[in-house]
């Protein structure tokens, strides 16, 4: 039978020592900071339900020594086996936490003297109380952790959901949500951050920036003029094949999209001011619409929304449809004169 022989105290002493710490070492914050930093110590949830026990057996001015037996440990912890008990009560004492001040026959009590000195026998965590600068110092790290973690997760998702924006099929996109899906740690957390951040300025850096062009000082009117000329040519290059396609031809065979219209769209203003206001309800970002304008032209770009949403269901993806058409592989494929020709005969056929 395990024995341990206690010194005797001198009177008063116990009275001392079993006054509860100040406020900032309550024992319930002590008990706070062990429970948020249990994983460092290895302790799991049934171990913090049996200390949570021991310390409401504590009394303000009775010292730090629980004197309740292992019987009523096991009731106030919610009926637990006596054995789960014991491994729990051994394991915060390997941990320090706890001194085992053993009586002759095992039993928990205090006995005093005539003259005021007193021997405790029982569960004795003044080690835990001793500790608490330490354990609340662990605790406030692990609550800086986990606050830092959530801080570049958010900081993550917003870069993914802008390159989502810009790029639906970005494998990047996917790569990083699966990542995001396991518990990462504060450095994994910024490493993602750090290749998100490269993967988007990737998609919104141009590979080949516009070269600066110098003008001299002497015929600067004539560069000026010149070009002016290539913007003029490039609009001209756009546009052709659509020299034979009216406006009214457009809105008449497009009936779907021009029924959301509240007024006439009477040229190609109108109708380009219209589609802005439909590729957003279509599943197309404006920077997106504004990407294809400047690469085929506002007509065409125009033409491309008006032509999808009449074409409705038989197009799956219409953001990625446009994409394909406007910016994508197809662009120079798509001919919207001939479309609207064969949308055309089929409305003929069809009355």
């Amino acid at each position: 039978m395990a024995f341990t022989k206690l010194s005797i105290e001198a009177a008063g002493a116990d009275a001392t020592r079993g006054s509860f710490p100040p406020s900032e070492t309550d024992v319930w914050t002590i008990f706070r900071a062990l429970r948020d930093a249990r994983s460092v110590f290895g302790l799991r949830p049934g171990h913090i339900q049996t200390l949570q026990a021991m310390l409401s057996f504590l009394k303000p001015g009775h010292g730090e020594t629980v004197f309740a037996s292992n019987n009523s440990l096991c009731q106030r912890v919610g009926g637990i086996d006596e054995r789960t008990l014991r491994r729990h009560i051994n394991r915060f004492v390997e941990l320090g936490f706890i001194k085992r001040n053993d009586s002759s026959n095992r039993k928990r009590y205090r006995v005093r003297s005539s003259g005021g000195e007193c021997i405790s026998y029982g569960l004795s965590l003044t080690p835990l109380l001793q500790r608490a600068s330490e354990l609340i110092a662990i605790a406030q790290e692990m609550e800086n952790n986990r606050r830092d973690r959530i801080f570049v997760r958010k900081q993550i998702l917003t870069k993914l959901a802008h390159l989502e924006e810009h790029d639906p099929s970005n494998a990047f996109i996917n790569h990083a949500r699966k990542a995001l899906r396991r518990k990462l740690s504060l450095p994994e957390y910024h490493a993602l951050l750090a290749n998100t951040d490269a993967e988007y300025q990737s998609l919104t850096t141009p590979d080949d920036p516009p070269e600066t062009m110098e003008l001299p000082a002497n015929d600067g009117q004539t560069v000026r003029h010149q070009s002016k000329s290539e913007e003029e040519k490039k609009d001209l290059d756009s546009n052709i094949g659509l020299e034979a396609l009216k406006p009214d031809l457009l809105t008449s065979v497009c009936d779907q999209a021009t029924s959301f219209s509240t007024k006439r769209l009477r040229n190609w203003l109108d109708i380009e001011n219209h589609a802005r206001t439909l590729a957003p309800m279509m599943g197309i970002h404006p920077e997106t619409f504004e990407k294809a304008k400047n690469a085929v032209g506002a007509p065409k770009a125009s033409c491309a929304i008006f032509i999808m949403l009449q074409l409705g269901k038989r197009i799956r993806d219409f953001g990625a449809y446009f994409h394909s058409i406007t910016l994508g592989q197809r662009q120079n494929q798509f001919d919207p004169l001939a479309l609207i020709k064969r949308l055309s005969e089929n409305n003929e056929r069809t009355v």
